[in-house]
């Protein structure tokens, strides 16, 4: 097992582990939706927010995941499915995105819920995936609420041009079948558009994808909630 931890950065703890902190982050996720609502650019939004508040890059990146507009936030609500609406279901799942969030909570860092009920963290791949001590611990979560809630199938989509997506693909296919589990794992070169493009539900965090997709579910605040997990977790609506 690799060694490699996907915890905190040095300095988070100043920038998010006291209230003085996050209060003035819910105060800046407020100022986002609302000129987000009016049509400002993201990125315009952000710079402006950050100047107000004076925000460090990993806060302002920590907003910016957890803002929307009220139209985005309506939508995404009335797409959002229930559990119990996943029994004999196939269901696809954003591989890299929910792994790392899965990675990043177990190994105690930060995770932000956002204005849609959604948890983003500050990890990225950068290009290229590495597996760290928490990834095996990972998958066991998602196989005890495949099982748990009786889906039918559970197709995973990775990002092909990603370094390692092939080794990710090759572990997680070979503990499905020593666990004798119904799941295919997939590459596609733009799985942002197949998983927006899909009829089926979605699991996912990734603001774009759940603004296109025809339904979606919150799996990483179902398994905190019903497994009782411990996260550094950060309410920012």
């Amino acid at each position: 097992m690799n060694n490699r931890n996907r915890g905190k950065n040095t300095g988070d703890d100043a920038l998010f582990g006291s209230e003085k902190q996050t209060g003035k982050l819910k105060l800046a996720v407020q100022d986002m939706q609302y000129l987000l609502t009016r049509e400002y650019a993201e990125k315009a939004a952000s710079e402006l927010v950050g100047n107000r508040y004076r925000l460090k890059t990993r806060q302002i990146q920590a907003i910016r995941g957890a803002s929307a507009s009220d139209h985005q936030i309506r939508n995404r609500n009335l797409k959002q499915t229930g559990i119990g609406a996943l029994k004999n279901r196939t269901i696809y799942l954003d591989g890299f995105n929910v792994l790392i969030l899965l990675e990043s909570l177990l190994s105690g860092a930060y995770i932000f819920e956002g204005l849609d009920g959604c948890f983003r963290d500050l990890s990225g791949i950068h290009g290229s995936y590495k597996k760290v001590k928490q990834t095996m611990e990972a998958v066991a979560l998602i196989k005890a609420f495949f099982m748990k809630n009786k889906v039918q199938k559970l197709v995973w989509i990775f990002d092909q041009p990603v370094s390692n997506s092939g080794r990710i693909k090759q572990l997680i296919h070979e503990f499905a079948l020593e666990n004798n589990l119904n799941w295919e794992v997939e590459l596609q070169f733009n799985p942002d558009k197949f998983l927006a493009g899909c009829s089926e539900v979605v699991i996912s965090s990734d603001a774009w994808i759940l603004d296109h997709c025809s339904c979606w579910f919150n799996l990483v605040g179902y398994l905190i909630r019903e497994e009782q997990l411990f996260s550094n977790q950060i309410k920012l609506s």
